[in-house]
């Protein structure tokens, strides 16, 4: 992506000559003809770079560099005036200027020093995320050949732009691996921002992602950014994305075609240069079917496609993945059993990874952080062991008919009754039609 900037000077015929150079260079360039218009521009277009000229016609040019170090903290800020006198360069730099230059300017000069204080707005970024990763270290996902082949197409993932769509059972780790592909991706240094769609509806979900402006609704006392402005540059990632509002689903595909969007009662358009991932526990295929996700929007989000197998299915990352864990619990000294590891890999873990890690912090409670024992973990063996899925008979159909009849064909509702998941009984139901 080129680098953005705003070139912000009230002389048309100065912004002419630097919008055509600067562009012809590779950058983006934005103009403000003065310190109100620059305003406006950042809150719709965030910019990489900043040239500012101190002398403009509401105010000192002053007054804004620390209004947008504080906003923006890794933007490049130049600035230039006909006025290059030491004290006013002097307190430019205090106030987080990164150089100055006297008119007229040599653009050769300007280039270099521009380019000079990119890199160093990209290392505070990089600084910053450099931090956050130390404190979570990289996960662990195994070492069978679903957990390689998975992590080839992660890996490819983080090497292009596409919209991911992550699926696979809750606990299985769709946002641990949404937050890797971010942290391998060229954007890495700026925000990996997270949504779950379930549980939101209407109002609340339009207002998460695109905020809003004051008196938007009853309870929107103040302006409000949304998750598209906190994302821009970075990654977007909407977990449960099958839950999606279907009023907010056909704004979001908006969004994704154009990456312009409203904040709920503003007029004002923005722009947000976000990459998307996306993930699901949902059977999407038959929410088309049935028409409570729209087919247009799934294309959108269904461009690179990865499926997280069950833990079930990878047995063999058991024992890595229990190691880690204790590490991660801040035990790494603590023996397994053997018959505790056999007792571990036999047992079908429904609740996946996640249901691992519960199990494992229980554990060690039970034992003080001594040897893990068969003992620690008794209540696995009287846990409930899910069956896998079979074809729908004649008997399973007039079940499900009858439990739609009884609940009116609320389908989530006659689920519940039969003891399934609402994509069990669609997958039945379609199996039924095909037999």
């Amino acid at each position: 992506m080129k680098p953005r900037l705003l070139m912000v000077d009230d002389e048309p015929d100065v912004r002419l000559g630097f919008g055509l150079y600067l562009t012809k260079a590779g950058f983006t360039v934005l103009e403000a003809a003065s310190l109100a218009d620059a305003r406006q521009v950042i809150v719709s277009n965030p910019v990489e770079g900043l040239l500012l000229d101190l002398n403009l016609p509401d105010g000192n040019g002053l007054d804004f560099i620390a209004e947008v170090r504080e906003a923006q903290p890794g933007t490049a800020i130049i600035v230039i005036t006909g006025k290059g006198d030491i004290p006013s360069a002097v307190e430019a730099m205090r106030r987080g200027a990164d150089h100055f230059l006297s008119k007229p300017v040599n653009m050769g000069e300007l280039e270099i020093f521009l380019r000079k204080s990119l890199e160093v707005g990209g290392l505070r970024r990089s600084r910053e995320a450099q931090k956050r990763l130390a404190k979570r270290g990289e996960p662990y996902f195994g070492e069978s050949a679903a957990v390689r082949a998975l992590l080839e197409l992660a890996t490819l993932a983080a090497e292009n732009e596409a919209p991911v769509l992550l699926q696979g059972e809750t606990g299985v780790g769709k946002g641990v691996l949404a937050r890797w592909i971010h942290e391998h991706s060229e954007r890495e240094s700026m925000p990996f921002v997270e949504l779950s769609c379930a549980g939101l509806r209407g109002e609340l979900i339009a207002s998460e992602l695109f905020g809003h402006a004051r008196g938007a609704f009853t309870s929107a006392v103040a302006d409000r950014q949304g998750l598209l402005d906190i994302a821009d540059g970075g990654t977007l990632f909407l977990d449960e994305i099958g839950e999606l509002d279907p009023g907010v689903q056909s704004q979001f595909l908006k969004v994704l075609e154009e990456k312009r969007y409203r904040r709920l009662g503003d007029v004002r358009e923005r722009r947000s240069a976000f990459r998307l991932v996306c993930a699901s526990n949902r059977d999407l295929a038959a929410d088309l079917e049935h028409g409570r996700f729209r087919a247009d929007l799934h294309f959108r989000i269904n461009v690179f496609p990865i499926r997280i197998p069950p833990l079930r299915d990878r047995r063999e990352d058991i024992p890595g993945l229990v190691g880690s864990i204790l590490e991660g619990l801040g035990s790494p000294q603590v023996e397994v059993a053997p018959q505790t590891m056999a007792l571990l890999s036999d047992y079908p873990w429904p609740g996946n990874v996640r249901e691992l890690r519960n199990a494992c912090e229980r554990a060690l409670l039970l034992s003080r952080r001594a040897t893990l024992k068969p003992d620690h973990f008794s209540w696995l063996s009287t846990a409930p062991v899910p069956q896998p899925p079979t074809p729908a008979s004649g008997d399973d159909m007039e079940r499900i008919q009858a439990a739609l009849r009884e609940h009116g064909g609320n389908v989530e509702q006659a689920a519940n009754a039969l003891g399934m998941s609402r994509a069990t009984l669609y997958r039945r139901l379609q199996k039924a039609r095909a037999q």
